[in-house]
């Protein structure tokens, strides 16, 4: 596989933290295709009840999700981390619902050696503003 995407486990706290504002960046860029290629070919996501596996599905999903979130922004921050795990805290606001929420989630990601991440695992809660 030669789709390395630094920065790369082992982490360390700068590491981390870059591979965090990445991600964010992506996220709020909001281009499935480029988020999509963060993850591993076989990436398995769950994001509250649904499950996700691969690139395509990813795709999917976010084309899905950005549809009907229009003025979707995505804050996120490192929460904690190991050698290959992050786990991240984030919030989203937006009026997409038919009241304005704000959403916290916690996403914990797995990454390969050399390689995206692996896994994303995210729970949330949200509340009318």
């Amino acid at each position: 596989m030669t789709n390395t995407r630094p920065p790369v486990p082992p982490f360390t706290v700068e590491t981390a933290t870059q591979k965090v504002r990445m991600a964010e960046d992506g996220w709020n860029g909001r281009d499935p295709q480029k988020v999509s290629q963060a993850y591993t070919p076989d990436s398995k996501w769950r994001n509250r009840a649904e499950f996700v596996s691969g690139r395509a599905e990813i795709v999917e999903f976010l084309q899905r999700k950005w549809a009907r979130e229009l003025d979707y922004r995505l804050i996120k921050e490192l929460w904690a981390f190991t050698d290959n795990r992050i786990a991240v805290s984030a919030s989203t606001a937006g009026p997409w619902v038919v009241a304005p929420m704000i959403t916290r989630a916690l996403a914990n990601w797995a990454c390969d050696k050399g390689f995206p991440v692996t896994n994303r695992d995210t729970a949330r809660s949200s509340q009318h503003t």
